[in-house]
């Protein structure tokens, strides 16, 4: 599954997971996506899409 979001583009950062010893391996921080219906030139589509996309109504749900 491409962890991007339909609306605004947004993808999994990067960066490290420190231990106690602060010996550093990598990570990833995924986005809070969302699988939804949205309206789209007159059709539907299921697409992953951002909370903060969602919330802000960036997108239009489809009925």
């Amino acid at each position: 599954m491409a962890k991007v979001c339909h609306s605004c583009g947004k993808k999994p950062g990067f960066g490290n997971s420190r231990s106690h010893s602060m010996v550093a391996t990598r990570r990833r921080f995924e986005p809070n996506l969302q699988k939804v219906r949205i309206q789209e030139g007159g059709r539907s589509h299921r697409v992953y899409v951002c909370t903060r996309c969602l919330k802000s109504n960036k997108v239009t749900k489809a009925p």
